[in-house]
């Protein structure tokens, strides 16, 4: 059947479930699975409010979707520019970009299926659908699912709201809960723009390094990234550990502090500042483990390591006796504490 009439059938029922009376669960389930299967591309724009931390932390996101498996995810804070991010997914693989620091990994990862993205469209009616004991209701703009997130390496936000504009069936509003029901994360979104063309190299690498899609001079910027002095960042979450060593190190890229923490829970922390940036474009580095996100930036994770990048600084945390969800715990708990 051509697109076209298909997505006009659907539209069609669509009315038709709003013109006799109240839509049911299964009804508006069954309209999400088709209008997600027939999405051939879509661009939006939303805004992300991380409130799990002492102090709010707000994204800007450009989203870019092309069938069947291309994505273009940009996140934008205001508070670090340098940490301005983007995931991308092509051919190729799965990818995460910091192009004001010149920097791109590449995962072996079935990201976006493997958990819940609160920013996709497709991730979003997955849980949907996934989720046999989903609340359901019904307001005077939007149908409303209360369901189970599927976070696998974060067990303390467990449960979900999502909010589907009744005339489109795309998202408006996601709230994610804490264990104590309180409101962790915000996400809204502008309207959806269906059908786009994208430009042929718009999901590939290079371009999205080299673009200055945040205003910065990409690529092309030596020394002038964070000349700010490097202050050791010490966790405040321990796992039963205490802080047993500290190792200073100079590096010609910059200074390098090792942390070890005996006790319980054994770890180490390793912090690099780099003070120079890379002046070319560099070939994406292929890291082990999946991508997750860690406070207001996207890490590495494998079941006995942790790095990510912040403020001009490499993390490296490694242990054999920390959970992933341990770990990751401990590396948000270091966004809080500036000093020992």
């Amino acid at each position: 059947m051509n697109r076209v009439v298909r997505v006009v059938l659907i539209l069609l029922s669509i009315f038709i479930i709003a013109g006799c009376g109240q839509a049911s669960q299964e009804d508006v389930k069954k309209e999400l699975e088709e209008v997600v299967g027939d999405l051939t591309s879509y661009q939006t724009k939303a805004k992300m409010e991380m409130l799990t931390g002492e102090t709010a932390q707000l994204y800007e996101i450009d989203l870019a979707y092309q069938s069947d498996h291309f994505y273009r995810v940009l996140m934008h804070n205001e508070g670090d520019e340098e940490g301005s991010q983007i995931i991308l997914k092509n051919d190729d693989g799965v990818f995460v970009l910091t192009p004001a620091l010149n920097k791109s990994f590449r995962f072996q990862s079935d990201w976006p299926s493997n958990a819940s993205q609160p920013y996709l469209y497709h991730s979003l009616v997955a849980d949907v659908l996934n989720d046999d004991q989903a609340e359901f209701k019904v307001t005077d703009q939007y149908y409303v699912f209360k369901t189970q997130t599927n976070y696998q390496h974060n067990k303390t936000l467990p449960i979900q709201e999502v909010y589907f504009d009744q005339d489109s069936l795309t998202p408006y509003l996601v709230k994610i809960y804490d264990a104590d029901h309180n409101v962790a994360v915000e996400v809204t979104f502008e309207p959806f723009e269906l059908g786009v063309e994208f430009e042929p190299n718009f999901f590939e690498v290079d371009a999205n390094l080299t673009s200055g899609i945040f205003s910065l001079p990409v690529g092309l910027i030596e020394g002038e990234h964070s000349q700010s002095e490097f202050i050791v960042r010490y966790p405040t979450a321990l796992m039963g550990a205490e802080l047993s060593e500290t190792a200073e190190f100079d590096r010609e890229e910059g200074k390098r502090v090792v942390l070890t923490y005996q006790g319980e829970k054994e770890f180490t922390i390793v912090q690099d500042y780099n003070e120079t940036a890379m002046v070319a474009v560099r070939e994406p580095e292929l890291s082990a483990g999946v991508p997750v996100h860690i406070g207001k930036t996207i890490g590495a994770m494998t079941d006995q390591s942790l790095t990510w990048s912040e403020n001009g600084v490499d993390y490296y945390l490694a242990s054999e006796q920390l959970t992933r969800e341990e770990m990751i715990e401990v590396a948000q708990s270091m966004g809080q504490q500036m000093e020992k």
